[in-house]
């Protein structure tokens, strides 16, 4: 039996989505044919659950931008010319430098394709030149890559502008939307809407803190807003915490764990999701999942993650009042919902891991053909 290697390199995924990423499409390599010998790079073993897997481990790469280029550009090249592998795999943005190898890169980050804002640089200093650093870094190299994997279409789009119309890019979906009925859920007295987010000016908090401002001037406003921020978290948190301080229906729940999100799920009535720069936005899906009613970004990525589901309004990320509206109305139980609907993207095209890690196997053996 010829013996073929497939290298994954994902060093720079700790926590978050990210790490999900990581851990799911490891998760599908498992189920590859015994022929494939799979070896993975990560920043801690213990980040990955596997029996099949060799993994090493690069403690260090996350501790410094300067350390992990050197040996996206440097180092690796000496793991290549060891591990002789027929492809290899990084799913974390950059391409790194390895000669003569056949490989693929995984873009997940939306930052340069998205409009900075003076705000955002104000909260986070350091956003302006990861901003720049990021456009630089994606387009370095790419060409040396067999494919570059993407999550949405948009993302796709966005690529052929830099890389060019021959540049084979896949989009791939890190998480696929159950085919389940909605319901319409709401407590008798009111209803939970539920922000999972972090603190990042991004995520358009005040959009939902300046709606409910509105909505606590009424007397018939008896929801509340979870929101799984503590307050104290950097710049952003606590001006938030410090601006929105009078909203009694307002509460900051602090970070949740995996279990008690999925608490907060069933739950809640409704998600809200109006962050204004997402790769995918996995809460979305959590929620699909959930059978939860949706107030979402009225962005490209928001339209194709909630993909078809009959309980999704998507919303003016500039129109706090409209917003202001919308859940009052969901509240007394006569909003009503329009039917999203979204295409599959065009070829090619992955809609769960293991199409992706398929689509892997196929690139690697064409190398050889």
């Amino acid at each position: 039996m010829t013996v073929r290697r497939l290298v994954v390199s994902g060093i720079n995924l700790a926590e978050g989505g990210p790490l999900t990423v990581l851990q799911r499409f490891l998760a599908a390599c498992e189920r590859l044919p015994d022929e494939w010998q799979i070896v993975a790079f990560v920043h801690d073993r213990k980040l990955v659950a596997s029996t099949r897997i060799q993994l090493i481990e690069i403690p260090d790469a996350r501790g410094s931008w300067l350390r992990r280029l050197y040996r996206e550009w440097f180092g690796f090249r000496r793991y290549a010319k060891d591990l002789k592998p027929d492809l290899c795999f990084s799913l974390h943005d950059i391409t790194p430098c390895l000669g003569a190898v056949r490989q693929v890169v995984y873009c997940h980050n939306a930052v340069p394709f998205c409009r900075l804002r003076p705000r955002d640089v104000w909260f986070e200093p350091p956003r302006l030149f990861f901003w720049l650093g990021y456009s630089w870094v994606y387009r370095l190299n790419i060409h040396r890559n067999a494919a570059v994997i993407v999550q949405q279409s948009w993302m796709r789009d966005a690529f052929r502008k830099w890389a060019g119309p021959d540049m084979r890019i896949i989009v791939a979906y890190p998480a696929s939307a159950a085919d389940t009925p909605t319901v319409a859920r709401q407590r008798a007295g009111g209803a939970t809407f539920l922000y999972p987010t972090l603190a990042r000016p991004f995520k358009n908090v005040e959009l939902l803190c300046r709606a409910i401002e509105v909505l606590e001037r009424t007397e018939a406003w008896r929801s509340v807003l979870l929101l799984t921020l503590s307050g104290t978290e950097n710049r952003y948190a606590r001006w938030l915490r410090r601006r929105f301080r009078h909203l009694r229906t307002v509460s900051f729940i602090g970070k949740q764990t995996h279990e008690q999100m999925r608490q907060r799920y069933r739950e809640a009535d409704c998600l809200l999701f109006p962050s204004r720069m997402e790769s995918w936005g996995l809460p979305i899906t959590e929620a699909r999942q959930a059978h939860l009613s949706m107030f979402v970004a009225d962005l490209p990525y928001a339209h194709e993650t909630v993909g078809d589901y009959d309980r999704a309004e998507f919303i003016d990320l500039d129109d706090h009042h409209g917003l202001a509206d919308k859940l009052l109305c969901f509240q007394q139980g006569t909003f009503s919902f329009r039917a999203a609907r979204f295409s599959v993207p065009t070829q090619p095209f992955a809609s769960n891991w293991d199409e992706l890690a398929g689509l892997m196997v196929a690139t690697a053996i064409a190398r050889r053909a």
